[in-house]
């Protein structure tokens, strides 16, 4: 019997959280497996939402997609995803809480006063002790970032057993993508980019791994792909993953390099966009965006052209496609997808 794909949504904060709540739950019914809630720039809290999620779902499992290491102590982390790792319990022997973090990004780290000062060093403390203290032991670690004097996780009442919770960075660098390969379950990887850079992120965790004597199958690669998704009105969901992109390409440096873009043509978006920037200001950006850019980082128009897109994306690596839906109305996506054999 073949299986059906493993899908997942992407939920930020395009929609009201009750609605993004009762998407959350359909697609649940249409058998997707998973939902990745972004940690959104200081719009949408990931715990907070990953919480309200598992208690309105039973199989679902929910990631973080990704929390910044610089905006919480390890220790506090390792607490918080052991509560909801509570919250949510097992679904086929898996815990349904996932943990994906990340090394933020400029220029909201610096204006909130985060040094992201050797985000690999950093990363790697973060994962280790994280690690540790998810076996529920007692953990000392004297690290440059991360430094834990006999701690655990002290719970008293309940299950004092090890969580069994996968941790994923969301990488986007090759040095990054590398350490994710040799110390991790799994990559977050990022959205707005061309297949070409899937193979290439692909190959970087494949090394990583093989220095740890893993196998790149021991690695799990769920990608973030926007889904601007209308039989009805393709052309309007090609105008609003313009804007998307107009957004990324004027504010977020590591995935406008990625994208692959023409840097003539960001520099002219970010003319227009700055940050924190409005919707208006999105939409002014997009006419300077052509067609065949869009296509190439996106899954844009009718369910036939998403589908054939995140089939590319498969193609190159991506063992979940994670969709994040840009029009308002949600279903169409999780029916386009649903029960899906690329």
């Amino acid at each position: 019997m073949v299986m059906a794909q493993r899908m997942a949504l992407y939920l930020q904060d395009k929609h009201p959280i009750d609605y993004e709540i009762e998407m959350a739950m359909y697609a649940e019914e249409r058998g997707f497996t998973e939902i990745w809630q972004a940690d959104t720039r200081l719009a949408r809290d990931c715990v907070v939402l990953m919480s309200a999620l598992l208690t309105r779902t039973s199989r679902l499992r929910i990631g973080s997609g990704v929390l910044p290491i610089w905006t919480r102590n390890p220790a506090v982390i390792a607490a918080t995803w052991s509560t909801m790792w509570e919250l949510g319990g097992t679904v086929d022997g898996q815990s349904r809480v996932m943990c994906g973090i990340g090394a933020w990004w400029e220029p909201i780290a610096s204006r909130v006063g985060a040094e992201r000062r050797r985000p690999l060093a950093a990363m790697r403390e973060h994962v280790e002790a994280l690690r540790a203290l998810f076996t529920m032991d007692e953990v000392t670690y004297d690290g440059e970032f991360v430094q834990l004097d006999r701690v655990r996780l002290d719970v008293a009442y309940g299950d004092t057993g090890p969580r069994d919770i996968p941790i994923y960075i969301g990488a986007t660098g090759p040095k990054m993508m590398y350490l994710t390969g040799e110390i991790c379950d799994g990559a977050v990887l990022n959205y707005v980019v061309p297949t070409e850079y899937i193979a290439s992120a692909v190959d970087q965790l494949a090394a990583g791994a093989a220095a740890a004597g893993r196998t790149i199958d021991e690695v799990d690669r769920p990608e973030l792909i926007v889904c601007s998704l209308s039989d009805d009105d393709p052309a309007e969901a090609m105008m609003t993953a313009k804007s998307l992109l107009a957004y990324y390409l004027g504010t977020e440096p590591h995935i406008m390099e990625a994208s692959g873009a023409d840097p003539e043509l960001v520099e002219r978006v970010q003319q227009v966009v700055g940050w924190p920037a409005t919707e208006a200001d999105y939409r002014r950006a997009a006419h300077l965006i052509g067609d065949d850019l869009v296509r190439s980082v996106m899954a844009v128009g009718t369910s036939d052209e998403c589908r054939d897109k995140v089939a590319e994306y498969i193609a190159a690596g991506v063992t979940c496609p994670i969709l994040y839906p840009m029009m308002d109305d949600v279903k169409p996506v999780i029916d386009a997808f649903a029960g899906w054999e690329p």
